[in-house]
């Protein structure tokens, strides 16, 4: 039995990924500083093969992560939102935390760094894994700056996943189409900024496939880059928010100004797909799930320092 480490393992993605690992009979442990509570987790606390740790990336130990075979690094101040209102932050956690990290593990240690198609921009113009990326945001920054860091070590694996969506045991509203289908339901219209952008989109429980393939595939994918997603979900804001219309009613009003998170690109995943990845969720199926917990979940956001 593989011992497995989850940094942020308390938080969209991770909760997630630790179900999925424990239920294929993995050992795993959940490290996360839960800033943003500890409910996400509490029903890991009964199982035998799962660990919870309450521990800071940044005040990393080699006793904190030499016994484990796989570490799946997803600890990080996530979106541009949330980099913005931390700017510190988001340096010290998202890359000189994860040089930390890398500095503390073995040669025959895996890691498995969690990336984004933030990298690309607003290029425009179709992105593969040989593109220069080029990040407008603080959050991009420093996913690329940290994605280099681990891609320097030879026994490591980076995924640089579309736009996630979908519910989650930690959910996130503020990702783009969890937002819209929230703003649909709650205000009954969805602004648009930028309504001709196009972004690449995946399920969270798509994403999560990957992860595991990083395992059931590792000599095929070691020491590479992977865009993850699938060339099916590209779509511009305004095609999303006319989807989303069609369920609830919406109004839609598209705006002359520009948002300050702009990206806009198409991804090529060829390398992906051709190791068998594909997703299985599509954008409708996603934001009837969306309606179905925001009928009745009513979050409470903030960014607060950190």
């Amino acid at each position: 039995m593989k011992n497995v480490l989850i940094t942020g393992g308390a938080g969209y993605k991770g909760v997630i990924l630790t179900e999925a690992l424990l239920k294929s009979g993995y050992k795993v442990t959940i490290m996360d500083n839960f800033i943003y509570g500890y409910e996400s987790v509490l029903g890991f606390a009964s199982d035998r093969n799962c660990m919870i740790v309450k521990r800071d990336i940044r005040n990393l130990e080699s006793n904190d992560v030499k016994d484990f075979d796989v570490i799946y690094h997803l600890a990080a101040i996530s979106g541009y939102p949330a980099c913005e209102a931390n700017p510190h932050s988001a340096q010290m956690i998202n890359v000189v935390s994860t040089d930390r990290l890398i500095k503390l593990l073995s040669a025959d240690q895996l890691l498995v760094y969690a990336s984004t198609t933030s990298l690309y921009g607003k290029s425009g113009q179709e992105q593969d894994e040989r593109s220069t990326p080029t990040p407008e945001s603080l959050y991009g920054i420093t996913k690329w700056q940290a994605e280099k860091l681990c891609m320097q070590r030879q026994n490591s694996i980076a995924f640089r996943f579309a736009t996630l969506f979908g519910a989650s045991r930690r959910m996130r509203c503020e990702l783009l189409l969890n937002d819209f289908v929230y703003r649909a339901v709650n205000d009954r219209s969805i602004v648009l900024f930028d309504s001709l952008s196009v972004r690449t989109f995946l399920h969270l429980r798509d994403a999560i496939e990957a992860y595991v393939m990083a395992l059931s595939q590792r000599d095929e994918m070691v020491g590479q880059i992977y865009n993850v997603g699938a060339s099916s979900m590209n779509f511009s804001k305004l095609e999303l928010a006319t989807i989303i219309q069609q369920h609830t009613g919406n109004e839609i009003i598209e705006t002359q100004l520009a948002d300050p998170d702009r990206r806009d690109f198409i991804i090529n995943f060829d390398k992906i797909t051709a190791l068998g990845f594909k997703p299985s969720i599509s954008i409708e199926d996603g934001i009837k799930e969306l309606l179905r917990l925001y009928s009745w979940y009513q979050p409470f956001q903030n960014y607060r320092p950190i």
